[in-house]
């Protein structure tokens, strides 16, 4: 499973030239320091004003963006539908659950219409805000919230504590190896988005990593040979802020996985 990451590597540490003519690598070569500090602080794209560093932030923050949003948006929809009391919110559950029959791809052009009407066009926003609604996280906490004891809303209840009191302070404490879980799966979801950032982005300074892969071999190019080494070190690169958070969250991330199932 590690064998294509582990000559991906390898092969990124030889000169384009060597790549092109003997494919890939088993043996590292001598080109480890110039590729990586060129890929990430040197300057690229049609602009000449693009780095895989600011790429790499770029994807922090539609990464964070997205599994933050969310889990923000699921967890208030599926608090909505289990605890409160209003005609057809069952219908309303159906409805959001249903969406998942509708990808990306399907309402993509729609979703770009309404975007581009916003203005929200080469913005962060734009990236981000029309992905938040989760149809699979509202599912999840909604099974979890129905697993909440009544007799802990009862008590909440007696204590005088408000509809968003009780959300805040007993049921987000209880969610969260379930939000831990959810945030591992939506980040790396936002993390590897690739359809949406190419339609949403023009300029160059909001490019993701993942897109940024694509650009070097179609635009970093010497004379002849694309930059395929600079293409797996940003690979290579791309994928250490996923695993780092996979391994930081493992243990809650089993957890919450456990628990939802129960």
């Amino acid at each position: 499973m590690m064998g294509p990451i582990v000559v991906a590597f390898t092969t990124s540490t030889h000169d384009a030239v060597t790549i092109h003519s003997g494919g890939m690598q088993l043996i590292p070569g001598d080109n480890l320091v110039p590729t990586y500090t060129a890929v990430l602080f040197e300057e690229g794209g049609f602009t000449k004003t693009v780095t895989g560093w600011g790429m790499l932030i770029n994807s922090t923050i539609l990464g964070l963006g997205f599994a933050i949003g969310k889990i923000i948006v699921s967890m208030l929809a599926a608090y909505a539908i289990v605890y409160f009391r209003f005609p057809l919110g069952t219908l309303a559950f159906w409805v959001i659950f249903s969406t998942l029959l509708l990808p990306l791809e399907v309402r993509i052009l729609p979703s770009y219409e309404v975007v581009q009407g916003l203005g929200l066009l080469n913005t962060y926003t734009g990236l981000i805000l029309p992905l938040i609604a989760s149809a699979t996280g509202t599912f999840f906490f909604r099974q979890f919230f129905k697993s909440v004891p009544n007799e802990l809303l009862e008590a909440a209840r007696i204590d005088g504590a408000g509809p968003l009191r009780f959300f805040w302070d007993i049921l987000v404490p209880l969610s969260r190896t379930m939000i831990a879980a959810i945030f591992i799966i939506m980040f790396v979801l936002g993390w590897n988005q690739y359809l949406w950032p190419i339609l949403m982005t023009t300029d160059e300074s909001f490019y993701t990593v993942v897109r940024g892969i694509r650009q070097i071999l179609q635009v970093w190019i010497g004379s002849n040979i694309p930059d395929y080494n600079e293409a797996l070190a940003l690979a290579i690169v791309a994928m250490l802020p996923p695993v780092a958070i996979v391994i930081f969250f493992q243990r809650m991330f089993i957890k919450g996985l456990v628990e939802s199932e129960k």
